[in-house]
């Protein structure tokens, strides 16, 4: 039996039974008796909505999960991956052409597929739960806009990896990472830019106490921004947020509008506070080093793997070559992206307390960033009673009771 084959199936198989192992357990987790905490921003009938919420994502996840994994298995078992190589080598071209075509195929064929569950995502579930503002043009706009970033981006990019592992032999892997690294340093002040202005609209934040009081803040704890905007979220969802972005010269603080409407300036700075909090205490730039170490590894794992026979044999390959090699090394990579995906959400909970705590200490306002984050879960539906296990696989963000106790403890 081929190990690729036993490794890449059952990863799979695993990832899935485990994801299904964990929903249940979410579901099951589901309090029934709101937790006194929130009483002062849920009610009986908001907080029953919070959970029908979370039990119809949870539903709607067992059946996407369930058809992506099923369609993977089929793809393996079928060969479809040499049937869309045989096609692609048809047309005669070079290593590089054959594989931007080749991925541009199967990127293609993935939206086609994923396209009819994100929009009942959106206009079903999201609308139901009155979160959806986004029009079908602004859907398929968006769609238009992420292919158009695929072409600009995603394609010269694509062709060096290409050509480094079709032309340096043994250093490739070396000229990849830099060159990858490089890219990801640069994509901060892009996507300020050019990206993000693609999708929405930022409008500096008008003169009034806010701004006063973020400009005052921001003065204190030393750190200093190009710009504070808002953002014109309530254009695609009733959802609220706030984030940074940015490196250097170029770092803006992203003001949701609807954050703006349900949120008061003392709550908001609070918020702000928070986002600060990941940058002074080094946790953006700890993400990045971490960031360049993980991707050197697996393209030095990768350039191990380039057309290996046996790893071309489970997809039933007819030909070797290293975009095909780079897909597969993918799926032979995701134990082990598993397991750093498990350690980097722990990391992430770790660095969102030490936040929250910056955040405390230099506004001292605990009760202010408190108080926000339970209109941030009420007003987004959040599930306050989660399972242990769900968080620890797969929490970025601790559990927001737990944030709240953890900033309570604080202020004693």
């Amino acid at each position: 039996m081929n190990i690729y084959f036993i490794i890449i199936i059952s990863a799979i198989i695993f990832d899935y039974l485990l994801s299904m192992i964990i929903s249940s357990l979410n579901l099951k987790a589901l309090d029934p008796k709101l937790p006194s905490e929130f009483s002062d921003v849920y009610d009986k009938e908001k907080y029953k909505k919070s959970q029908d919420y979370t039990r119809t994502n949870t539903k709607y996840s067992f059946i996407t999960s369930t058809f992506s994994t099923t369609l993977t298995l089929c793809v393996i078992y079928f060969g479809i991956f040499n049937i869309i190589d045989e096609f692609v080598r048809s047309f005669g071209y070079g290593e590089i052409i054959n594989g931007l075509i080749f991925f541009g195929i199967l990127t293609i064929a993935n939206d086609i597929i994923s396209t009819p569950l994100s929009l009942y995502k959106t206009f079903v579930i999201e609308e139901k739960y009155g979160f959806n503002k986004m029009t079908m043009g602004t859907f398929f706009m968006d769609k238009i806009k992420g292919y158009f970033l695929m072409i600009i981006i995603g394609v010269p990019l694509i062709s060096l990896l290409l050509y480094f592992f079709e032309s340096f032999g043994e250093l490739a892997w070396l000229y990849a990472w830099l060159s990858i690294s490089l890219f990801s340093l640069a994509m901060q002040p892009i996507y300020n830019l050019f990206i993000a202005p693609l999708f929405n609209k930022f409008t500096p934040l008008e003169e009034g106490s806010l701004l006063d009081a973020i400009k005052l803040y921001v003065k204190k704890v030393d750190f200093p921004i190009a710009k504070v905007d808002v953002m014109d979220g309530s254009k695609r969802t009733g959802h609220s947020n706030a984030y940074f972005s940015g490196i250097g010269k170029t770092k803006r603080i992203a003001l949701f509008d609807t954050l703006l409407e349900n949120q008061t300036d003392n709550e908001i700075l609070a918020i702000i506070a928070h986002e600060v909090g990941h940058y002074k205490r080094k946790h953006i730039q700890k993400g990045i080093v971490l960031s360049i170490i993980q991707s050197g590894i697996m393209f030095y794992l990768l350039s191990i793997f380039i057309k290996n026979p046996l790893l071309f044999e489970v997809f039933k390959m007819q030909e070797l070559s290293v975009y095909a090699s780079l897909l597969f090394f993918g799926m032979l990579y995701s134990p082990v992206e598993m397991v750093l995906g498990f350690i980097f959400n722990y990391l992430s909970r770790k660095h969102e307390f030490e936040a929250d705590e910056f955040s405390a200490k230099t506004t001292g306002e605990p009760l202010e960033l408190i108080s926000s984050l339970k209109k941030l879960s009420a007003e987004n539906l959040g599930n306050l009673t989660p399972h242990w296990l769900n968080v620890m696989l797969t929490y970025s963000h601790p559990p927001t009771l737990d944030r709240i106790n953890a900033l309570r403890s604080l202020n004693k």
